[in-house]
């Protein structure tokens, strides 16, 4: 089993900056996909940044040139860099890790984007 807890979101300023953190525990494959979801109110859960097991990554591109995905070596802790942080980017912004062909996904982190 995994679990997936994320940290590191909260209140920031339009411009400001932020780092979310994913740690995975239980039995993580060296071979797995990981990514960063979003899901503001009302709206549905979107990608927001992806990095294959190769360690290729794709963003969205309302996201792209602002926000970067990383992991650390033992791919157990995902990250996610909010630069230049703007007011739509305020949601819930959630881990998912792809191992094995089943999916996990942790309970999120506020991410609320406001002067």
């Amino acid at each position: 089993q995994v679990q997936l807890v994320e940290s590191g979101g909260g209140l920031v300023q339009p411009g400001g900056s932020l780092r979310l953190s994913c740690a995975a525990s239980g039995t993580i494959f060296s071979l797995n996909d990981m990514g960063w979801f979003r899901q503001a109110p009302g709206k549905q859960r979107e990608l927001v940044a992806a990095i294959r097991s190769a360690g290729s990554t794709n963003y969205a591109a309302s996201v792209k040139g602002r926000f970067t995905i990383s992991r650390d070596s033992a791919r157990r802790t995902l990250y996610l860099q909010l630069n230049s942080l703007r007011p739509e980017d305020t949601a819930v912004y959630y881990c998912k890790l792809i191992q094995e062909r089943r999916t996990f996904w942790g309970q999120g982190t506020q991410v609320t984007v406001s002067s």
